[in-house]
């Protein structure tokens, strides 16, 4: 197997660290909840982005490509999530950590559900398997052992930008002392997924 990571990791790792929805998440969800909560819920992020690479590395992933009306229906109903996320955000209480101890406990699963399926209503984000991954892989060697490892590798370094981000929301939250800070800081975040939402929905099929 003849992958050029040299090449691969610095690209892949800018991919992961783009300030997306999903990072968003992870930033907010450490500043609310803590670190632990927001990359454990990061799993389900992982979890649709693992599923992601299976079908582009499948092939299923050029159905998606070839078909306007399947990019469209995903298109919209990732967009809708963020639009309802952003909502949700925006009537959130400014309510400070220490009250929220147990709730963070309580909402981990809901926490990943919001990562999975903020990751799997972007279409692009198979799309990008589908350009991305390939043009590390040698036609002259089995493909499949390499589109693995180069999946196992966009994991690992998706995880260290959960990571990542989770150790900025955490600094943050730590500024956010008052409940007014916090409820400027949900709004803050409520527009940014809101605004994400909207470029998701302006956004083109590749041709």
């Amino acid at each position: 197997m003849d992958i050029a990571w040299a090449l691969f990791i610095p690209a892949c790792f800018a991919l992961n660290m783009a300030p997306g929805p999903n990072n968003l998440l992870s930033l907010h969800n450490a500043a609310r909840q803590g670190l632990r909560p927001a990359c454990l819920a990061g799993a389900g992020r992982l979890l649709a982005f693992a599923g992601m690479i299976a079908l582009a590395a499948s092939g299923l992933a050029l159905v998606l490509q070839a078909s306007a009306t399947l990019f469209l229906a995903i298109k919209l109903l990732g967009a809708g999530y963020l639009f309802w996320l952003a909502f949700q955000l925006w009537r959130a209480p400014g309510a400070n950590l220490a009250e929220q101890g147990e709730a963070a406990r309580l909402s981990l699963w809901k926490l990943s559900r919001q990562e999975f399926w903020v990751a799997a209503g972007n279409p692009k984000a198979i799309l990008i398997f589908t350009a991305f991954l390939p043009q590390f892989v040698n036609p002259q060697q089995a493909v499949g052992p390499q589109f693995l490892a180069l999946g196992l590798a966009f994991l690992a370094l998706e995880w260290l930008a959960i990571l990542l981000y989770a150790l900025a929301g955490l600094h943050l939250g730590r500024l956010l002392a008052g409940a007014r800070a916090r409820r400027l800081f949900n709004r803050g975040c409520a527009v940014l997924l809101g605004s994400a939402g909207l470029g998701l929905l302006l956004s083109r099929r590749p041709a």
